[in-house]
């Protein structure tokens, strides 16, 4: 569905972050859209068919969290937006969902009021019934009703899945009968501030036919910020374009009614909010007085906040939960590790012992087997990193993390709110850098985005896991901590320390484009839902095998013919024809440039094909080795990398130091053109890709350079 373009039927979903929104898109369509307890889950409009019995040609429209119809950031500015074209007559929906949070329904019903605004049916899920113990301090439903003019107020919880067959019926309601319904206005008890607007709504009024209550809730938004004059000007204004002239006497009318206000003593910019909850606790005056007596005892999740929030505790204790899930990834992964691996090695011989030995068993057995085999090996210890921070994101606890990082991230030149695209990006770099788009500033949410890929993906994982599993022994320091696990910390702490530092360099250079300010609702502590959680990761591991595997595959047959080709018939056997073939004479080629970090001529192969994706450079030394062996066995990667000899020196060509180098310039390295592309698209613009190829393939040679000089230098 196109909402801006089509004239199906559609209802919109509309609510604060966190508010539960898309768990309740998700029960009325039945599709599986991601679930987490922290606000930025949903970045940009989806859409699906609403599943039931009355009509089933109706969309359902999941917009991104906001707190008001006044943008501040690229996903609020999504809403507004939409808002704009309904105001002006464009493709309307038959009614509003607006989702609340029960738990703190004087807050989450400022949006509401927004959007009772527009003329179109607002139904009203509360949702998160199910965690409200007292429902006595809510008011009746027919009163909610009366009261704001609502076509209906629904009581549901999404977690538990109840109240979404009334919740469709109300929709049915809407769509097939939406009776208007009277409300109070809003300016009733404010007619001074209507004055000093009057200018101003007035030529709306005249110029856009708005309804009077229209106009004068646009005037008020419009002295609010200086984003809603800019959604009447192209390119924010989509199909509701308007002329330089129209937009110009706007911003006129607009800063003339703003001097009034300041010549009144008022503040323009909360003027709005100032009178919305007057009007809010005004008709929610029983349950508000209530509610303020319940304040006085602390909750559950404010208590535990004393402890997770706290200044030195905090952060200590965020780390040691890092730490934690880095030791899990090797302990916990081992056994169905080895269970992959022999399957692969079994699977491998049983088709060297069935095919008859050929081109085609060559290709299928050192191309596929050996470069895919290699790869999925590791996906026991992907899936267990993304289990670990579905866990915390659905928890609540990463809310606490932006909050307790906020000032940290300020003095690096990033913001409070880029602390959740960046721990999104030891899974993805991609998913974090759209997430980025919920930071209000520009500039911060470009400096998150140009430091998101040091953040160590779970791409890079497989590369870790391999040398740290074949050159770090497994031994203990101070008698409780895994070794290979501590070398995994630090391979992620390097990449995020990294990125805080080139983080400040950067905002000294990029310009300002505004300020913006840290905002962000912290929700209470639930228990995960685990359906979401083992959803998530189902599909992030259905998307390694499939999307990572597919290129994978692609390389590995592209690499074994280069590998292969040209056959030759050498007169000294001490020669093998794998360097002579075109992937060898590739990677003699850039070996000089490479030698100095300790890399072969195999490494340089692989970290050309790793710009597809940074784990096929496992699969492509897989498929070298497995070229380069021509046996009748299948031999595990880590036993080929261990045996390799390097004919110039004699000496082992991997040993603990380059396996150290290795996975430094990979720390660093900006192998991934899906990221780069990415990157373009939310930055519109070329430059910033460049930008990061060139700074981050710079520090990666020189870190790597220091590392195996370094280390030769001491005696490593």
């Amino acid at each position: 569905m196109n909402p801006k373009g089509a004239q199906d039927k559609y209802v919109a979903l509309i609510g604060n972050p966190n508010c539960g929104k898309t768990a309740i898109f998700n029960h009325l369509t039945g599709l599986n859209q991601k679930v987490s307890n922290y606000p930025g889950i949903t970045v940009e409009r989806k859409s699906g068919k609403l599943k039931c019995e009355f009509d089933d040609s109706i969309d359902v429209l999941d917009l991104p969290g906001t707190y008001s119809l006044t943008p501040e950031s690229l996903d609020e500015r999504v809403v507004a937006e939409q808002v704009m074209d309904w105001l002006h007559g464009i493709n309307q929906p038959s009614a509003i969902i607006s989702v609340v949070d029960a738990t703190n329904l004087s807050r989450n019903l400022y949006l509401t009021t927004q959007l009772l605004d527009i003329g179109i049916p607002v139904i009203l899920a509360l949702n998160m019934m199910d965690i409200v113990k007292d429902r006595s301090v809510l008011p009746e439903l027919s009163e909610l009703e009366q009261r704001f003019g609502l076509s209906s107020a629904v009581p549901m919880s999404a977690l538990e899945g109840w109240g979404i067959e009334e919740l469709k019926s109300a929709i049915e309601q809407a769509i097939t009968s939406p009776a208007p319904r009277k409300r109070k206005k809003l300016f009733e008890e404010h007619p001074e501030i209507h004055e000093l607007l009057r200018p101003l709504s007035d030529y709306l009024l005249n110029q856009f036919n708005y309804s009077p209550r229209v106009a004068r809730v646009q005037a008020l938004r419009l002295i609010t910020r200086q984003s809603a004059v800019d959604l009447y000007r192209p390119p924010h204004a989509g199909d509701h374009s308007f002329s330089d002239e129209v937009v110009r006497e706007i911003e006129e009318l607009r800063n003339q009614a703003v001097e009034k206000i300041k010549q009144s003593g008022l503040n323009h910019r909360t003027i709005e909010a100032t009178i919305r909850y007057s009007w809010l606790d005004k008709l929610l005056k029983q349950s508000a007085q209530e509610e303020v007596l319940q304040l006085k005892e602390k909750t559950r999740s404010e208590k535990i906040d004393t402890v997770l929030t706290h200044s030195v505790l905090g952060p200590l204790i965020f780390i040691a939960l890092l730490v934690f899930i880095f030791q899990a990834i090797f302990t916990w992964s081992s056994y169905p590790m080895d269970w992959i691996d022999n399957g692969v090695a079994r699977f491998g011989e049983w088709v060297l012992s069935v095919m008859a030995p050929g081109i085609l068993r060559e290709l299928i057995v050192e191309g596929i087997i050996a470069g895919v085999g290699a790869v999925i090996i590791f996906l026991p210890q992907i899936l267990i990193l993304v289990f670990c921070m579905a866990l915390l994101e659905d928890s609540g606890y990463m809310s606490r993390v932006a909050f307790m990082l906020d000032k940290f991230m300020t003095k690096a030149g990033l913001h409070g709110r880029s602390v959740l695209p960046l721990m999104s990006g030891y899974a993805c770099a991609i998913p974090g850098i759209m997430a980025s788009r919920n930071i209000d500033g520009w500039k911060e949410r470009l400096i998150t985005i140009m430091v998101l890929p040091l953040m160590s993906c779970s791409a890079r994982l497989p590369v870790y896991a391999l040398m740290i599993g074949a050159f770090i022994p497994a031994s203990k320091v101070l008698g409780i901590i895994n070794l290979q696990g501590l070398t995994l910390v630090v391979m992620y702490f390097l990449g995020t320390v990294t990125a805080l530092i080139i983080a400040k360099i950067l905002s000294k250079f990029i310009k300002e484009r505004g300020r913006s300010s840290f905002v962000m609702e912290l929700p209470p502590y639930r228990l995960p839902l685990m359906r979401s959680v083992f959803r998530q990761v189902y599909i992030r591991g259905k998307q390694f095998l499939m999307n990572a595997g597919k290129i994978i595959m692609a390389v590995s047959i592209v690499l074994w013919f280069l590998a292969s080709f040209p056959k030759t018939v050498e007169e000294n056997n001490a020669v093998n024809p794998i360097h002579n073939s075109f992937a060898g004479k590739i990677g003699h080629a850039i070996e000089p440039v490479i030698e100095p970090l300790g890399f072969d001529w195999k490494i340089g192969v692989g970290l050309i094909t790793s710009f597809a994706a940074r784990e096929v450079v496992v699969s492509t030394l897989a498929t070298l080795y497995s070229v380069e062996d021509e046996g009748e066995d299948m031999v595990s990667l880590s036993e080929s990398m261990k045996a390799d000899i390097n004919p110039k020196t004699g000496l082992p060509v991997f040993n603990t130091l380059v396996a150290i180098s290795l996975m430094v310039f990979f720390v660093y390295a900006a192998q991934c053109l899906a990221t780069f592309a990415i990157i373009k698209q939310e930055t519109n613009s070329w430059k910033w890709p460049m930008i990061m190829i060139v700074y981050m393939t710079a520090l990666a040679y020189v870190a790597s350079l220091v590392v195996y000089q370094g280390g030769r230098l001491l005696g490593f």
